[in-house]
């Protein structure tokens, strides 16, 4: 590997890393996770495509999508909740105890 090419990764670690940290919320998550994801892709490609501009912007797409995704389904709450019970994060109704 190129020193460019290493010294680019190192700075996309230490990125994602910081940005990881620092982001909270659920729009955070995904807009880290499509940063991040974005950044490992292009890398990614870029390895395997040898440098080749086509490998890094695809690996680049493919991987901010990918990242996105990941962290948008875990921004979904794990209970959905209802009058009388709610569904946990497995799927199971548990009832609300009465009064």
């Amino acid at each position: 590997m190129h020193s460019s090419a290493k010294a680019f990764a190192l700075a996309i670690l230490a990125f994602s890393t910081v940005a990881t940290a620092a982001q909270a919320g659920c729009e955070g998550r995904k807009t880290t996770g499509t940063v991040v994801g974005g950044a490992t892709g292009g890398v990614l490609g870029s390895a395997i495509t040898h440098g080749s501009a086509v490998g890094v912007i695809g690996g680049a797409v493919v991987g901010g999508l990918a990242g996105h995704s990941i962290a948008a389904d875990n921004c979904a709450p794990h209970r959905r909740h209802y009058r009388h019970g709610y569904y946990d994060r497995h799927g199971h109704w548990h009832r609300y105890a009465s009064r």
